[in-house]
């Protein structure tokens, strides 16, 4: 027997935090396509976790479970400022992949490089959304909002900063497979 939910995902209901409904229901949209960005960057992160190898292993195999914590951190955050708003959180894995702002790779290992550049430019998709989002909130007066953004953003910067390090020309430059 299948429940029937008692909020529909598209719907909104009135916030405790007393956000005019149009002011919250732009905001719950832009928020779940960060929460798909976000949800979605841990997998990829995670993956690569998995399957990292060559002489930068342990190094490597930390440092991308720790972003995959900070991106998973941002998931969280986002869902639960949703509900504040009176909104439904994106929750579907497919939803999400297809909202994510960056393909998925493939099953399959494929070089330690790539796997950097990819989860590069899909931190690069959810900064762009979250400064995006955070300027919305601002327009909108919603500095709770707008808060929790800023400090998403500057956390996600960091992890594209980090990325960035090891892509440098003196580093990962020779896979050895």
């Amino acid at each position: 027997m299948t429940a029937r939910p008692v909020q529909a995902f598209a719907s909104l209901e009135e916030n405790p935090i007393g956000l005019p409904r149009k002011t919250a229901l732009a905001l719950v949209r832009g928020m779940n396509e960060g929460l798909a960005t976000s949800y979605t960057l841990y997998h990829l992160y995670k993956k690569h976790h998995w399957v990292v190898t060559g002489p930068e292993f342990r190094d490597l195999h930390l440092f991308l479970d720790d972003q995959a914590k900070g991106a998973l951190e941002a998931a969280d955050h986002l869902a639960e400022r949703i509900t504040a708003l009176g909104g439904v959180p994106l929750s579907s894995p497919m939803e999400q992949e297809k909202q994510a702002g960056f393909g998925f790779e493939g099953e399959g290992v494929f070089p330690v490089r790539a796997m950097l550049e990819h989860g590069l430019a899909a931190e690069q998709v959810l900064i762009g959304r979250l400064r995006a989002h955070t300027a919305a909130a601002a327009r909108l007066g919603d500095f709770g909002t707008q808060d929790l953004l800023m400090g998403l953003l500057r956390a996600a910067e960091d992890r594209a900063h980090h990325l960035d390090h090891f892509l440098q020309k003196n580093g990962l430059s020779v896979e050895l497979r």
